[in-house]
């Protein structure tokens, strides 16, 4: 078995850990009525996204989510929390550095051994859910649980439902499929995203990912027989029959979108093992991107005469 089908099958178990650890992590993780904002890189961003929708949904304070190369200097928040399965990744480093004194700043990570130790104030580790593989699913979706919970919207039926995602058979006809596009509504719609970025990342495969209303506005035109759409979660109305009046494959999210997620995580595996693919080394990729420091440039010395 390849380390990312190791760590795809241990996430409920991962989960119901986590779930476990949110009652004691009161100062750790933002309060009711924070401003908070919420940071990541690929994965981890879709996973912020996700956190956001959820936690201003909720009434609990308004919550941002960017990519942590896209933090807007200047804005002020009251915590700022920081999701990082390596704790080295360059762009979050620089961020918590650049943002260190003027807000509350949280990291979560799977490596309390790495850089990110001493450049946040408060430390949240998931070491159970770290991962060897290049490709995130148990970390990220370990981390999206714990937020959940702490924010009182998780419950066992979520793990019930990823142990079915992960013993029922995929949606049929959808392995065969050679385009395929996911859709959420609210904080689904980082699901959607990440769910997408899965498939690009260990199958090299074609893949969008849209809010649901936003499908109708252009993206519809590519469907047609040898596509999917899948949604995680309930859909708008009429869209599925939009969807298979064009020939494409509809796939409707009937579990936890979280669970679905993990049927997402699956499929990409399954087309990777079709194409010949290592899920473990996927193309150009690395665990984590650590850039070359900055180095100031060197004086540039005066021709003559000038």
């Amino acid at each position: 078995m390849s380390f990312v089908e190791t760590e795809l099958a241990d996430q409920p178990e991962s989960w119901a850990r986590a779930a476990a650890l949110a009652g004691g992590l009161k100062e750790q993780l933002p309060a009711p009525g924070e401003r908070t904002a919420v940071v990541g890189c690929g994965t981890s961003f879709f996973m912020a996204r996700a956190y956001a929708a959820l936690r201003e949904g909720a009434g609990l304070g308004e919550t941002d989510a960017f990519a942590a190369s896209e933090f807007p200097s200047g804005r002020r928040y009251d915590r700022i929390v920081a999701l990082t399965r390596s704790g080295t990744t360059t762009e979050v480093l620089r961020l918590l550095a650049d943002v260190r004194g003027s807000a509350r700043t949280t990291a979560i990570t799977a490596d309390p051994r790495t850089p990110v130790r001493t450049a946040a104030d408060d430390l949240v580790v998931l070491d159970f859910a770290d991962e060897r593989s290049v490709v995130q699913t148990r970390f990220a979706t370990t981390a999206l649980t714990l937020l959940r919970a702490h924010l009182g919207l998780h419950s066992d039926s979520v793990v019930a439902d990823a142990r079915t995602a992960l013993a029922e058979p995929l949606p049929e006809g959808v392995v065969g499929c050679n385009q395929f596009t996911f859709l959420g509504r609210g904080w689904t719609v980082g699901l959607a995203e990440e769910g997408a970025l899965k498939m690009r990342e260990a199958a090299l495969a074609w893949t969008e990912a849209y809010p649901a209303m936003e499908y109708r506005h252009g993206p519809i035109s590519i469907t047609t027989g040898g596509t999917a759409t899948w949604s995680l979660g309930p859909a708008p109305d009429g869209l599925a029959e939009q969807v298979t009046a064009t020939g494409g494959l509809w796939v409707a999210g009937r579990l936890d979108p979280l669970a679905e997620l993990v049927r997402i995580q699956r499929l990409a595996l399954a087309l990777a093992d079709l194409r010949g693919l290592d899920p473990d080394r996927p193309r150009h990729l690395t665990r984590s991107v650590i850039l070359p420091s900055e180095q100031p440039a060197p004086p540039v010395r005066p021709t003559p005469g000038g």
